[in-house]
């Protein structure tokens, strides 16, 4: 468990058994739109939990690498890449019918990951060791092209949409870092609010925003000069952590890990235009092709949540493993 998941544990309010009750009562949510598996990454067991979206039972459980947290596709759609920081691993496993596919070993503590754009390079970020990863990617190898040291405790990774520039956060040195992806050199570094974790850039390149889990909200950054620009502080609730994109090209989704929230957040006028309940510990989510429904990793509570974006509503929880992290499906929304 990350300083930060301590950190945060520490707030953690316990869900009411009133709401559970009340829980049982809704009509169940359609899944007649989505037919593949959801996964939720089980971080402190070592495990990968598979939920089937019609009867919403956890229909198997995937044995990872000790502490998978996040997760990506590859470019192909063919395979989904699972991070075990602790055993150094990457585990590709079949996103239609979760069969393990293959593990790559010595990838140094692959916390957090993305593919460029171009699809050419694939970026890790290194928690407990301080550094990025950069990868050539030639559509089904890795090889490192450059390992660059960073702040302390790297947490999240965006691309820009050129695939020029990678961004990361500094959890535990309060930091926002540029790299050249074409030269593999440090642009330029800036001072955060507390603990920064997850980063999202606006389509046009202009703006990051930034989720401020020792704070109360998201800072939105222009990052179109020579060093990014604070330019407002979005107030979403305490612990602002994990973004969603609503793939409309508009809105993203922010987690509130202490304030058991979801927000909202219209990034054209940047401000938050909804609320949405979210119980123990929201973390990671994912959303449905339709924009309908949000899963989202209750950390706190071992369960995976469901809200539907229409009522605001908490329709229904899932039983996973311990620690609950990141969470996908191959039948989601656009990622902006």
């Amino acid at each position: 468990m990350t300083f930060c998941d301590r950190f945060l544990a520490s707030f953690s309010i316990r869900f009411p058994a009133a709401l559970a009750l009340c829980l049982s009562t809704l009509a169940p949510l359609s899944a007649d739109a989505q037919s593949n598996p959801i996964f939720v990454m089980n971080s402190l067991d070592a495990s990968v939990s598979v939920i089937d979206p019609t009867s919403w039972k956890e229909i198997k459980r995937i044995p990872t690498g000790k502490e998978p947290h996040h997760l990506y596709l590859t470019p192909d759609e063919k395979s989904l890449v699972i991070a075990n920081a602790l055993s150094d691993s990457l585990m590709f496993v079949d996103p239609k019918t979760a069969e393990v596919q293959r593990t790559v070993r010595g990838i140094l503590d692959p916390y957090q990951l993305r593919f460029s754009p171009d699809m050419k390079w694939f970026v890790t970020v290194a928690n407990r060791l301080n550094h990025v990863d950069i990868y050539h990617w030639d559509g089904a190898h890795l090889t490192l092209a450059k390992r660059i040291a960073t702040g302390k405790t790297p947490s999240h990774v965006w691309i820009d949409s050129n695939s020029r520039t990678v961004y990361s956060t500094m959890q535990d040195s309060d930091e926002l870092v540029a790299i050249d992806l074409v030269t593999q050199t440090l642009k330029w570094r800036g001072k955060t609010g507390a603990m920064p974790a997850d980063v999202f850039g606006t389509p046009d390149d202009k703006f990051l925003l930034i989720g401020l889990t020792g704070g109360e909200g998201v800072e939105v950054y222009d990052v179109t000069g020579p060093a990014p620009k604070l330019v407002k502080l979005i107030k979403t609730g305490q612990g602002a952590h994990s973004f969603r994109g609503a793939g409309d090209q508009r809105h993203v989704f922010v987690s509130n890990r202490v304030a058991n929230t979801i927000s909202k957040i219209d990034y054209q006028s940047m401000t938050v235009v909804e609320s949405y309940p979210a119980p123990s510990g929201p973390d990671d989510m994912d959303l449905t092709a339709d924009g309908h429904v949000i899963y989202v990793a209750s950390r706190w509570a071992r369960k995976l949540t469901v809200i539907d974006t229409r009522t605001r509503q908490v329709v229904r929880q899932i039983n996973v493993g311990k620690s609950p992290h990141g969470v996908w499906t191959l039948d989601h929304a656009a990622r902006q």
